[in-house]
């Protein structure tokens, strides 16, 4: 089951955010969506028109942070995603938070082999 959550904003709009399973080798990991988008059901529809078919949002455990709300809100797609840390605790000072990427970046097929 996937975690998530949602605020709605004050121009009508709402960001909704999803922790879905990533496929890794010993099973573990997460993938954090964040998508904008009129209401729930049309950002739930445009994650399911990407191939995440099993998508669905129960509760509100774990709404976007503001500082999601704002990175999601200033890219022009309003749909963006990063790895999600273990446990939130960085095992080092050197080792920075992972970028939000752009679903492109996702969806993106490898380069053919020559």
């Amino acid at each position: 089951m996937a975690a998530g959550g949602f605020c709605k904003l004050p121009t009508g709009s709402v960001v909704v955010a999803l922790n879905l399973p990533m496929p890794t080798a010993d099973g573990t990991g997460s993938v954090r969506f964040l998508v904008h988008a009129r209401n729930r059901a049309r950002a739930l529809t445009r994650l399911r028109n990407l191939g995440l078919r099993a998508v669905y949002l129960r509760g509100n455990a774990a709404p976007p942070t503001p500082d999601e709300i704002t990175a999601v809100l200033h890219h022009p797609d309003g749909l963006i995603w990063r790895t999600t840390p273990d446990n939130g605790v960085a095992a080092a000072p050197e080792l920075a938070q992972e970028l939000w990427r752009p679903i492109r970046a996702l969806l993106r097929r490898p380069a053919a082999q020559a």
